[in-house]
């Protein structure tokens, strides 16, 4: 299976599924990458792998669907079976998803039936939780409403800062998604059709 990866931060995530393709740990090939920060940590990452890597600052666009018409034309030649968003901060509307339905799947650094949108273990540690998760979810029209596919726990511990908490969440999203991602791309993935996974824990 052929998958590109969206990011627009420092691309830690990024690099988990690419490392997980070269290593045979995901089922698929890392066929580029996508970033709409032209500052961010993601391109030189991806560009380590020697991926393809396509940066296109939505700030140049009118609009989400023509932000995202560029991306969809740059992606076609490429050929994804799948998207993995891995820190993207952008919301993708029906225009892209459509393009591949079932097929756009996005990590999260809380639960999504608790909170919704950024600053996840900011949030967590607001609320005073003991424990917070992560979830991989499939994306559709809303922040953070898709279908959740797995989620792990991130223990809180006393005196965590935000660095600390963030440092010990990145460890469980790097596993939890390679993991994740690998169930949904490995059922379906001789009949060239979405699969579907039961590892929420």
């Amino acid at each position: 299976m052929r998958l590109a990866v969206f990011a627009s931060g420092s691309g830690s995530n990024l690099a988990a599924l690419l490392t997980a393709c070269e290593e045979g740990r995901l089922p698929a090939r890392a066929v580029g990458a996508v970033c709409n920060n032209p500052g961010a940590g993601a391109i030189s990452r991806a560009e380590r792998f020697g991926l393809p890597v396509f940066v296109c600052d939505h700030r140049a666009f009118s609009s989400r669907e023509a932000h995202e018409e560029a991306i969809l034309a740059w992606l076609r030649p490429l050929r994804p079976d799948w998207i993995a968003l891995a820190g993207y901060m952008r919301l993708l509307t029906p225009h892209f998803l459509r393009a591949y339905p079932g097929r756009v799947v996005n990590i999260h650094p809380a639960d999504t039936r608790r909170h919704k949108g950024g600053g996840g273990y900011e949030w967590a540690l607001r609320e005073g939780l003991t424990e917070t998760c992560v979830t991989v979810h499939y994306v559709d029209e809303g922040m953070d409403t898709g279908d959740i596919i797995a989620q792990a726990p991130v223990a809180i511990l006393p005196g965590d800062t935000l660095e600390s908490l963030e440092a010990r969440g990145l460890a469980v999203e790097h596993e939890l998604y390679v993991r994740a991602l690998a169930g949904v791309i490995g059922p379906g993935a001789a009949a060239g059709l979405p699969g579907s996974a039961g590892v929420a824990t």
